[in-house]
């Protein structure tokens, strides 16, 4: 088995969904001790007992991305509980929207921003501080394929957030790195999560509509996303800063 983070302590925020829990699962698999954080806590209770099932180490912590306050908390946590914090994977996010501009709703553009945007934010803040004063880490942010790679009408919310992801990435990892903290962002295309279905929609009924969007012919496996989280946050992509790394089959090819 690898290694490539033993001793190492990593946290993953939205580490209650599937790609999260996916990238969760496959750090504690190579020796990092992983802080599950989210604001799911049946979701949190399950992911660290699927990393302990498999002889790993865990710990869960709630955690609202919204909330400066509360990401604080979640570096506190992994400092006392597990000695420091290597590694992060800020991955929490949110699809609101769907509508024209003209008709969108505001309080859903308000969530899309504070989650997706203002959330990566809050957590860099708190990560890179205490990886500045403490040797150094690295962090991978979610982005997305549709944001500052490519747009779609009624989407404007999501776009908006994700392409804010992708440049605030840029902006803390030039300031970062004089630091020792290493930061990237991953901005991957369909993913077979619950995200990429619409309401009452069937598996055939999805592949059939997103198939097409994709030259590879079909959704990303959340395991091919987790293998690129892992490559950026260890070592094999010492040379990497500042890089958004596009998964997404070719759709922005």
């Amino acid at each position: 088995m690898s290694a490539r983070f033993t001793d190492k302590v990593v946290m993953v925020t939205g580490a209650a969904g599937v790609v999260g829990r996916t990238a969760a699962l496959a750090f504690a698999k190579e020796g990092a001790t992983v802080v599950v954080a989210d604001r799911n806590e049946d979701g949190v209770n399950e992911t660290v007992r699927l990393i302990e099932e498999e002889g790993g180490k865990a710990s869960g912590v709630l955690v609202d991305v919204a909330d400066s306050a509360s990401l604080a908390n979640a570096v506190r946590h992994a400092v006392e509980t597990h000695g420091g914090l290597h590694v992060a994977f800020n991955n929490a996010g949110i699809l609101r929207g769907g509508t024209p501009i003209a008709e969108h709703d505001e309080q859903a553009w308000h969530d899309s921003i504070a989650v997706n945007l203002t959330g990566v934010f809050f957590a860099l803040k708190h990560q890179i501080a205490h990886m500045s004063a403490n040797g150094g880490g690295a962090i991978v942010n979610t982005a997305s394929n549709l944001g500052a790679h490519w747009r779609l009408a009624n989407m404007a919310a999501y776009s908006t957030s994700k392409a804010g992801v992708s440049f605030l990435t840029k902006t803390a990892a030039l300031e970062a790195i004089q630091h020792g903290v290493r930061i990237n962002s991953i901005s991957p295309g369909p993913i077979d999560t619950p995200m990429s279905y619409l309401p009452g929609e069937t598996r055939e009924q999805r592949d059939a509509r997103l198939g097409p969007t994709v030259p590879l012919g079909r959704v990303a496996d959340p395991s091919e996303i987790a293998k690129a989280v892992l490559w950026l946050a260890s070592d094999e992509s010492s040379f990497v800063v500042g890089h958004d790394h596009v998964i997404d089959g070719g759709a922005t090819a």
